[in-house]
């Protein structure tokens, strides 16, 4: 995994520990638009050899996925209505 994957992969799991969060607590709801550009930021450094499915899910928005596929448990995706 490369070092961007391995930053892409811990945005992702901040931002699914954050979005825990948010649905246990009833206090204020802190801002994922930082964590959605952090993402994109660092999708659009990926080189253009990054596997095709990977750059797929994170065009896509499918950061569950992304994970998934980052933390190498890609064969737990669930084809989408793309069938990609």
């Amino acid at each position: 995994m490369s070092t961007i994957e391995k930053q892409i992969l811990s945005a992702l799991i901040r931002l699914e520990e954050t979005v825990q969060q948010i649905s246990q607590s009833s206090a204020e709801k802190p801002d994922l638009m930082g964590l959605f550009s952090e993402i994109d930021s660092l999708t659009a450094t990926l080189p253009k050899n990054t596997d095709p499915e990977l750059l797929h899910v994170l065009h896509k928005k499918s950061y569950q996925k992304a994970r998934l596929f980052l933390e190498g448990r890609g064969t737990e995706n669930a084809k989408g209505v793309c069938h990609h």
